[in-house]
């Protein structure tokens, strides 16, 4: 069954970042949307809570490199594997942390388009990045940030940093305007 573990926790903050411009990349298309035989609810999700009288959503993200894998992770997902849906007007609170100790990483949410970003830009709503998107954040270093999600679409929530977000470090991220609350789809491997 698709679903959604829902956990109550609060944070706050704020970012910045200097747009770039990106050479051509090649071609990824969008993930189709999980079905009920692609997509489940992760019973050990805690990093996202709802307050529903308050209209928030608060993500608790980490990056972290573990040995042999092909990309950091975000929360243990990379390349689109973790949906995080968020009702459209509602506001996004994240804390996150780089947990990498080999390389710097960032977060900043992005349009989708026909292609992954090769870096990260212009956040598609205002303040929703991290600290220093292109050159990313050093191991060990935290930020918060604090954005309203005023527009309905798809985006992707990336890393900035050049390349990384080509190599799978991203998840997706689906403002709706019929969703009631905030959740998180996995999709099975």
């Amino acid at each position: 069954m698709v679903g959604a573990l829902l956990i109550s926790v609060a944070c706050a903050g704020r970012g910045q970042a200097s747009p770039a411009a990106s050479p051509p990349q090649p071609s990824t298309p969008t993930p189709p949307a999980p079905t009920p035989s692609t997509a489940r609810a992760d019973s050990t999700l805690t990093w996202l809570s709802v307050d529903s009288a308050g209209r928030t959503v608060t993500l608790t993200l980490e990056a972290t490199a573990p040995p042999r894998a092909p990309s950091a992770l975000i929360n243990g997902y990379r390349a689109g594997e973790a949906r995080i849906t968020v009702p459209l007007g509602w506001t996004v609170r994240w804390q996150w942390r780089n947990a990498d100790s080999l390389a710097p990483h960032s977060l900043v949410v992005m349009v989708q388009r026909e292609k992954i970003p090769l870096e990260g830009g212009r956040p598609a709503f205002s303040n929703a990045m991290s600290r220093m998107v292109t050159s990313g954040l050093s191991a060990g270093v935290t930020d918060e940030t604090t954005f309203v999600a005023d527009e309905a679409g798809w985006y992707w929530l990336t890393c900035g940093v050049p390349g990384h977000a080509l190599k799978g470090e991203w998840l997706e991220l689906r403002v709706d305007p019929d969703a009631k609350t905030g959740s998180v789809q996995v999709k099975k491997s």
